[in-house]
């Protein structure tokens, strides 16, 4: 079941180049999507997402169960509270996590393709994203996103480690160091 996450914050993208957890397992495209707890219509979307694939998958028999069952386990759950993390920008938000193997479709506002050298999107901006919901049953059940999709919304703080140093950040030293060749 696909999903539209709009206006949401990115974390830890990995859009351009696909990478490993921790050098381990399958190369993939992720990012983290931070939803505020307030954002209920867009997080009950979500739950209502997961629910409805949990039924496609196992029956609609027991699907307050099994979503029950694998909800807070991080390992098997792609949606998950921030509270739990200790990365800026996560206390007070769900997160989703999304990854897929082949690379995502990565947009600006007005739809156009961007590339890793445009800068957009990082760490810590706003996004609109497409996500799909799919069941697996890998040595138990679990629920995971496949990222289809991310377009570059609007500008945010970026997260630590995520910006280039600007120009105003150094002083000019090419009169000094004039000087100093005539000095010496």
């Amino acid at each position: 079941m696909k999903i539209k996450l709009n206006n949401v914050r990115l974390a830890f993208p990995e859009l351009f180049e696909p990478t490993q957890v921790s050098g381990q397992g399958a190369f993939k495209y992720r990012a983290n999507f931070l939803i505020p707890k307030s954002r209920t219509d867009l997080i009950e979307e979500i739950k209502a997402g997961i629910k409805h694939v949990i039924g496609e998958k196992w029956g609609n028999k027991d699907i307050e169960k099994i979503y029950n069952s694998i909800c807070n386990n991080p390992n098997r759950f792609c949606l998950r509270d921030g509270d739990s993390k200790e990365y800026d920008g996560y206390a007070g938000n769900l997160y989703l996590s999304a990854s897929n193997k082949s690379r995502p479709l990565v947009i600006d506002r007005n739809t156009s393709p961007l590339t890793a050298q445009d800068g957009r999107p990082y760490s810590g901006c706003y996004v609109n994203a497409t996500v799909e919901f799919y069941g697996y049953d890998n040595n138990g059940k679990g629920v995971s996103a496949s990222l289809r999709g991310v377009q570059f919304f609007r500008d945010g703080d970026a997260f630590t480690g995520g910006g280039v140093a600007s120009v105003e950040e150094f002083d000019d030293l090419s009169m000094a160091e004039e000087e100093e060749l005539l000095a010496s």
